[in-house]
Parts: structure tokens; C-alpha cells; sequence
């Protein structure tokens, strides 16, 4: 089910027109793509909660702007420095026919049966919390999953090693390959400094009740 947020269109702009509704409990924002840009003003209690909502980053919105329907993105907003405050979001129209280039969370699941962290005493690491897809809208996952229950100590698994669902795809670009590591089993700490200690303690000691070889005397200078 499609998540709705309400719009107005928005008549005034300007700093000084953004502040008072602000000040009225509306927040200034603008609708782009597939036409001209729209200046739309958005209540903000509606839009703070559904922010706190971790689907609503990661799916195809339904935008009710002056009893019509559009279907957004969202791409951006802004958050005041201090104050639990929205100053400023951004819509993007998009084309349910068209792919398009979007981050959705990771979910995790089964870190505590991993034999790795079970019987090994490792660590669940993050290396990633987030991955770029490509997909159509219709196909847009709210998350990916990723299983974490087979790994093996000092083991990682890399986005290629991911179920995606169908019609997704990871997109690859620069140094997000199919080869970057999503997570990994890290090797406990005091299992490292117990190894060094072993092998410390198994490395030769010297013969005891040997004193070390004294250097030779330095030659006397001849007589002349």
C-alpha cells in the first residue's frame, strides 16, 4: 500500500515567506522532474512523523497536491540545527516505466545464531547499513535482507552473496562493486592477544646457566 502525504501548492517564496510558514506550522518544499518544478507547502507534524518512519525514505510515495494524485521520491530535506524542526523538503515526480537509481536499507537478521559469533566468540560488523539499486518503481523493495546466520568466524559477506529481490539489481559504481563487503565476523580482540601470547611463550628461550660469549679484546697498538 502506497504511502500518501498531502500538499498545497505554495504561491508566495523567499526567505522571509519560508519563515512564516514555518512559523504556522507548514514546511516549504518543491516537487521536480517530469515537468516544471511546483513550490508546495507540507503540515508539519504529517510529514515529522512520517519522516521518523524508516519506510517512507525507501518508497514510492502517493503526493495528494490540490486533489491530485502524483508519485514521488523522496530526495532530500532539511532539519534545523538544533530544534526537532523540518525546514525543507524535496519531491521528485518519477516515471513508473522508467528504472530508477535509489538507496534502500539492509535489515539484518540471525547474527545470534551465526556460528561465528555463537561458538567463536566474534563480532557482527556493519561495513554497510544501506545499498544502491536500480529497479523500476513498481519492483522498489522497502529493504534488502540480509542473512547473517551461516557466517564463520573472520568470514564477510559481499553484495554479491545477496538475495535480491526480483527486478533489482545492486548498481555499481566507483567503489561500490558486487565484490564491497556488506558485513563481516570480526576475530575477538582478547583472541588475538591470547594467540600472540602462545605463540610468545612457545618461541625458543636460551640455554639457561649460559652466560653470554664476552667480546674479544681490542688489539694493542705495536711497539715501535
Amino acid at each position: 500500500m502506497s504511502i500518501e502525504i498531502n500538499a498545497t501548492t505554495r504561491k508566495t517564496q523567499g526567505t522571509g515567506a519560508s519563515r512564516r510558514l514555518r512559523h504556522s506550522g507548514r514546511v516549504p518544499g518543491i516537487v521536480y522532474g517530469l515537468g516544471e518544478v511546483t513550490m508546495i507547502d507540507i503540515d508539519h507534524n504529517e510529514l515529522y512523523y512520517k519522516l521518523r518512519s524508516e519506510e517512507f525514505h525507501a518508497s514510492v510515495l502517493t503526493l495528494n497536491l490540490d486533489e491530485k494524485k502524483e508519485s514521488v521520491l523522496l530526495r532530500d530535506f532539511v532539519m534545523h540545527p538544533f530544534r526537532q524542526q523540518v525546514q525543507h523538503i524535496d519531491l521528485q515526480r518519477i516515471d513508473m516505466t522508467k528504472k530508477m537509481h535509489i538507496r534502500v536499507p539492509l535489515h539484518f537478521s540471525n547474527a545470534e545464531i551465526a556460528p561465528g559469533v555463537k561458538t567463536g566468540g566474534g563480532k557482527i560488523s556493519h561495513v554497510m547499513n544501506e545499498l544502491d539499486i536500480l529497479c523500476l518503481p513498481g519492483d522498489l523493495p522497502a529493504f534488502i535482507a540480509v542473512d547473517l546466520g551461516h557466517m564463520e568466524l573472520g568470514h564477510s559477506i559481499h553484495v554479491a552473496d545477496l538475495k535480491l529481490p526480483k527486478g533489482v539489481e545492486a548498481a555499481t559504481h566507483g567503489t561500490h562493486t558486487v565484490e564491497a563487503v556488506v558485513a563481516t565476523v570480526q576475530v575477538p580482540r582478547g583472541a588475538v592477544e591470547a594467540a600472540a601470547a602462545t605463540e610468545a611463550a612457545a618461541a625458543p628461550a636460551a640455554p639457561a646457566g649460559k652466560a653470554p660469549a664476552k667480546a674479544a679484546p681490542a688489539a694493542k697498538p705495536a711497539k715501535k
